[in-house]
This record gives C-alpha cells, sequence and structure tokens, in this order.
C-alpha cells in the first residue's frame, strides 16, 4: 500500500466528520460565489437596466416612473398582456443621461450636440432628438430599482454570513479530525515501538526514534490540518468559479482550462526537486536529535574529558547540512510561489483582454458590463486557492517523506501484545546444545548445554564479552536462536508467547532504569494487582527501607527520570524490589550488585536467601564473593562454557574459576 493509500486510510477512519466539513465547505463555497452574479444582476439589470425601452402607461404604479406629467415604465416591468404606448430610451453619452422620445435602429458611439443625440456604428449613423436629464430626474427614473438593489445587497450579505458560518464550521471539522488522526497515528507509532525487538533499538539511536514519533507526527499533522484543508479548499473552489465561468462565458472559460494542466505539471515538477532536498532534511533532523540526546545522556562524559569543542564540531557539521538543503528548498520555493503565479495571473488576464479586444468594451456590444466585471472577479477569486496550493507545496512534500519514514517504522515486524496468561511455570530450565550470534555468521555462543533445576541459583561468571548477558537475553527472547533449544518446565520457549514467557521472569539489570513518578509506582510499575502492602513488603525484603523511611515523603517520593536524585545503590534497591513484588518464577540478576556498597550488598544477600526459595535464580557476577553459595557456577570463555561446578569444586579443579577469584582475592588468599 503505498504512501497516499495509507493516509487516506487514516482518514477514512474518521469519514464522517471529513464529510460533514466538506459538505459544509461546498456550501460556503456555493454561497460564496454567488457574490458576482448578484454583482453582475445589480449592473447589467438595475443599474445599467434604465437603457432598456421604456413605454408609456397609465397605470401608476411602484414601478412606473413620471417624466414631464407622463407615466413610463420599462419593458420587463409590464405584465404578460398589459397594453404599451409609445417607446422611449434613457441613453448615456459621455457622463451625462438623455431622454429619447422614440426607438433607436440600432446602438453604437453615442454623442450629443444642439439637442440631438447622435449614434454612430460603423458607416451607419443616426440622429435622435434628446433633453439632458437632470440629477432629480435621472433618480426618478432609477427610484423603481432601489429596492431590488437593496434585497440584492441583502441577499448578498446574508449569503457572506453564511458562508462565514459554514467556513468555520468546516474549518474546525477539519482541524478535528486531522488532529484525530495525528493522535491515532501516534499512538500507532507508540504501540509498535513496544511490539519492536530489541535489536531494532540496538541499531538506531532514540534521538532517531523520538524524532519519528514527534516532528515526523507533526509534519503530517500539518498534512491533515493545513495542507489538505487548502487543497480541499482549493479544489472545491477552482471547480466552483468554473462552473461560474463556464455560465457566464462558455469559450473564455475553455481557454482559462488551461491553467488546469499548467497547475498539474507544476505540482509534478516542484515535487520531483523538493521530495529529493525533503528526504535529507528529515534524515538530518533525525540525526540532529539524536545528537542532541546521545549529548545531554552523555554530558558528564564529555565535561569530564573536556569534549565540548569535538562535540560542537560534529553538531555544527549536521546543522550546516541542514541548513544548506533547508535554503536549497527555500530557493526552489521561491522560484516556484508567487512568480509564477504572478505570471499566470497575467497571462489570464492578457488573454482576457484580448478575447474581449478594446471595442468589446464599446456601449452597444454583445458583452454586457456585468458580465465583464463578474468575469474579473471570478479570475481574480481564481489565483486564490492557486496560491495557496503552491503556497503548500513545501509543507506538502515534507508530510509526505515525514510519512514516508513514520511507515518505514509502522511496516517494521513486531509481536503483538497478548492477553492470553500462561500458568506460572515451575522454572526448570535447559540450554540444549545453543548457539546464537548478533551478526550472521559471528557466534557469540558456541554449543551451550546445562540444565537449571526449580529452586536452583546458577552464577555466570567470565571476562567481558565471554557470553554471560548473551544467555540471560536469549532466555528473556530479547533476541531468538536458530541453533538448539531452551526449555522451561519442557516447553520449548519458542512455542510461547514473548509476553507469556516473561510474565514470569523477573530481572535486576547492572545500571537500574527507574522511570518518573513515585517509588511506589517504580517497584509496581502502576500494576493494580499489586497492592502497596506487597510494595513496602518487597522493599523491606531487600532493604530499601532504611533509606526510604528518612525521604520526606517515604513511600511517595517523587522520582525524577532516571532517578538522578537517588544513590546508585538506592536505585538498585528499588529495581530489586521491582522484580521481586511480580513473584517470577525465574529471576535474573545482571550484575545486580556492582553499583552497591558492600554494607548493602550483605541486606541484599542476605533477603535472597529467603527470596530464592523455589524460585531459579541465575546470577551474572563479577565479584566472584557474591556468588559462593551459588548452587551451580558456570565459567565462560569466548561463548563456551569450560567449567562447571559449584564453588568448592571449581576451587579444588584450579582452572581459570580459581585464577578469576584468586586475583580479585588477592594477597589475602596468597597469604
Amino acid at each position: 500500500m503505498n504512501i497516499s493509500k495509507r493516509l487516506l486510510h487514516y482518514a477514512l477512519q474518521f469519514k464522517k466528520t471529513i464529510i460533514i466539513a466538506l459538505v459544509m465547505l461546498t456550501l460556503a463555497v456555493a454561497a460564496e460565489l454567488t457574490g458576482p452574479f448578484i454583482a453582475k444582476q445589480i449592473i447589467d439589470q438595475h443599474i445599467l437596466g434604465i437603457e432598456k425601452s421604456w413605454f408609456k402607461t397609465t397605470e401608476n404604479s411602484s414601478k412606473a416612473v413620471l417624466y414631464k406629467d407622463e407615466l413610463y415604465k420599462r419593458e420587463d416591468y409590464f405584465a404578460e398582456g398589459e397594453s404599451k404606448g409609445s417607446e422611449v430610451r434613457i441613453l448615456q453619452a459621455g457622463r451625462s443621461y438623455y431622454f429619447v422620445p422614440e426607438s433607436i435602429e440600432f446602438d453604437g458611439e453615442r454623442t450629443y450636440s444642439n439637442g440631438a443625440l447622435t449614434i454612430k456604428r460603423g458607416e451607419n449613423e443616426e440622429s435622435y432628438p434628446a433633453e439632458k436629464l437632470s440629477v432629480n430626474q435621472l433618480l426618478s427614473f432609477y427610484m423603481p430599482e432601489v429596492n431590488p438593489i437593496l434585497w440584492l445587497i441583502g441577499a448578498y450579505f446574508v449569503l457572506i454570513v453564511i458562508s462565514a458560518g459554514f467556513q468555520y464550521g468546516q474549518r474546525l471539522l477539519l482541524q478535528i479530525s486531522a488532529n484525530r488522526i495525528i493522535q491515532k497515528m501516534r499512538l500507532d507509532v507508540f504501540k509498535q515501538i513496544q511490539r519492536l525487538p530489541i535489536n531494532y533499538f540496538d541499531n538506531l539511536p532514540a534521538g532517531k526514534i523520538v524524532s519519528r514519533v514527534t516532528n515526523d507526527t507533526e509534519a503530517i499533522r500539518d498534512l491533515f490540518v493545513t495542507v489538505l484543508s487548502t487543497f480541499f479548499t482549493s479544489i472545491i473552489y477552482i471547480t466552483g468559479i468554473y462552473i461560474a465561468l463556464f455560465l457566464l462565458d462558455v469559450k473564455l472559460a475553455a481557454i482559462c482550462l488551461v491553467l488546469v494542466p499548467i497547475l498539474v505539471v507544476w505540482i509534478i515538477v516542484y515535487r520531483k526537486y523538493a521530495s529529493k532536498y525533503n528526504h535529507v532534511i528529515r534524515a538530518t533532523l533525525s540525526d540532529i536529535n539524536g545528537t542532541i540526546n546521545e549529548s545531554i545522556q552523555g554530558m558528564t562524559i564529555i565535561q569530564a574529558f573536556k569534549r565540548q569543542k569535538e562535540t560542537r564540531v560534529e553538531f555544527e557539521e549536521l546543522n550546516k547540512k541542514y541548513f544548506t538543503f533547508q535554503n536549497k528548498l527555500l530557493s526552489l520555493n521561491a522560484m516556484t510561489s508567487h512568480n509564477l503565479v504572478f505570471v499566470l495571473r497575467n497571462l489570464a488576464f492578457v488573454t482576457l483582454i484580448w478575447y474581449f479586444g478594446g471595442a468589446s468594451l464599446e456601449i452597444g456590444t454583445v458583452i454586457s458590463l456585468g458580465v465583464l466585471y463578474a468575469f474579473v472577479d471570478y479570475l481574480n477569486r481564481l489565483f486564490q486557492p492557486i496560491t495557496g496550493m503552491v503556497n503548500q507545496l513545501a509543507l506538502l512534500e515534507q508530510a509526505l517523506v515525514a510519512s514516508e519514514r513514520v511507515f518505514e517504522l509502522l511496516d517494521e515486524e513486531g509481536v503483538d501484545v497478548t492477553s492470553n496468561q500462561l500458568p506460572r511455570y515451575k522454572g526448570n530450565v535447559s540450554f540444549e546444545n545453543v548457539s546464537f550470534g548478533y551478526k550472521e555468521g559471528e557466534h557469540v555462543l558456541k554449543n551451550i548445554q546445562f540444565n537449571a533445576s526449580q529452586g536452583e541459583t546458577v552464577a555466570l561468571v567470565g571476562h567481558t564479552g565471554s557470553g554471560k548477558s548473551s544467555i540471560m537475553n536469549l532466555l528473556f527472547r530479547f533476541y531468538d536462536i536458530k541453533e538448539g533449544k531452551i526449555l522451561i518446565d519442557g516447553i520449548n520457549i519458542k512455542d510461547v508467547s514473548k509476553q507469556q514467557l516473561r510474565k514470569h521472569m523477573g530481572i535486576v539489570l547492572q545500571d537500574p532504569f527507574l522511570f518518573t513518578g513515585t517509588i511506589t509506582s517504580n517497584v509496581n510499575l502502576d500494576d493494580p494487582s499489586i497492592s502497596t502492602e506487597k510494595v513496602i513488603k518487597a522493599l523491606k525484603d531487600v532493604g530499601a527501607t532504611r533509606f526510604i523511611e528518612n525521604l520526606p515523603n517515604q513511600y511517595d517520593e517523587p522520582v525524577l527520570e532516571k532517578g538522578s536524585t537517588l544513590s546508585a545503590g538506592q536505585r538498585q534497591l528499588i529495581s530489586f524490589a521491582r522484580a521481586l513484588v511480580f513473584d517470577p518464577a525465574i529471576l535474573i540478576l545482571d550484575e545486580a550488585t556492582a553499583s552497591i556498597d558492600t554494607e548493602t550488598e550483605s541486606i541484599i544477600q542476605e533477603a535472597l536467601e529467603v527470596l530464592k526459595k523455589g524460585r531459579t535464580t541465575f546470577i551474572i557476577a563479577h565479584r566472584l564473593s557474591t556468588i559462593k553459595n551459588a548452587d551451580q557456577i558456570l565459567v565462560l570463555d569466548k561463548g563456551e562454557i569450560v567449567e562447571k561446578g559449584t564453588h568448592d569444586e571449581l576451587m579444588n579443579l584450579g582452572g581459570r574459576y580459581f585464577q578469576m577469584y584468586k586475583l580479585q582475592q588477592g594477597s589475602n588468599l596468597a597469604g
């Protein structure tokens, strides 16, 4: 499905509101575009209509005009079958109007001299007796038109008010729909982020992902709020204007249709170049966000190692690239926006003047002044929506590029969250000939094979990069294996959904992560099934109450992002309580005591002796003194288990574990 269809799919979820808005827009346009027709009616029928034929009448009505003791009425005001007297005419010559007491043969160029009105058309010329009308006499002939003109002006005002009301309604509804579309899209993007596998985040910086959720969706919001509403409005306006132009003059309207293919070609050419620039701009903006995010996260290291200048240089390079392509896009917009609209507008008016011709503007031609006024008015109005569409082309292209990036994220293969529950398993874990590599052909684990029975504590030790954390990543199914099997209670973990599998697992990482909230919410993660009493008990079991009870708000003490107001040991204790409160069947401590002082470590060791009963516990540790009581110790080297046994067994073996332990204990062991 292409981008346009997918954007349409989102829009159709709120189609009722959008359809109502478009109906209101159509009515608003129809009401507004009626204006020039009303103006044409006022000019041709009521202002210039005075030059139509007048006839003597005996009926004294509101449409009759008294002139020199005789009543006269315009031909179009006579009822069918009503008798008419002799014909007279009211004609303009120069700036004055004249009363001609008879009919005229033809109309054309008019001149007045010595009581005679002369009309010349080509080689034909006729003169008629005429009397110049005073201002009051002229106004008396206009009096029958006053009420109709006032009615038409009133109707025009009412239409303007109706149009304004519908315009407000359609704009409000379209913007509400647009905001709902973006609300839905952002929710989908956020849900998708939670469905993505861990390796996706390994390859894409957090700042770039944030840019997709914020900047790119905001650009798409502009598409629905501003761009599409402008295009919808403009298309309806242009359609309405062309209908009006065809009603006025078919030939000239057909000539003006040339503007449509010009506009289409214009948009195609613009998009060809703008798309290239916008792809670079959006990608560079993501890089900028990624750099900013990384700099903020690593500000301590940057300042400690005096890397401010180098970091600034890296940022300046990205900033310069962004600036350069923004300027290219601005240049493209400058060349293809107002300048081209101005050229097209002038060409349209040149065509209008050419079509009517100088002679066509003379009185008596087949083209009335009202038609000319309406045509000029509609042409002026025609270029307003064209200008609006052209001015939105930049935002349109930005939004389409942003949509492409968002849909790329949405198209990533993820795992659906399931609500199915798996009964709490016992926790018997078996690794059977498991080999794994983060990259194809590069194994970090080779033929791993071991069993961990329910209630056992299994320690994984080895130098950095030996594969300890990789084993836990596979057990948690952060990554899936292609060789071998991992069984829990005899069930292949690949046959169980990741959510069901992790439901009965708990983990404490070396670098604990706390969310913005309170200490309680960081332990129960706002799970309604976990009471405050359970939270407090878990915190007591890990020995965290000693520092919590000294806090002003104790268990409701606010926690800032990443727990920056707490020490590393305090954060670790809260993280440890979080794992325990969910009562996992399998507990994983990934170097969880690395950031804790010796006194706190001893408290945790005491708590673990009680808490790990009936629970399979895996400990990844660098401090070998913390795992002396483990039921089983696995020594890894270069992705392989090189030694296996209890602490005493491995010490008696005198192998790699013995050397590591001796190295950590130093002279104490030697003595």
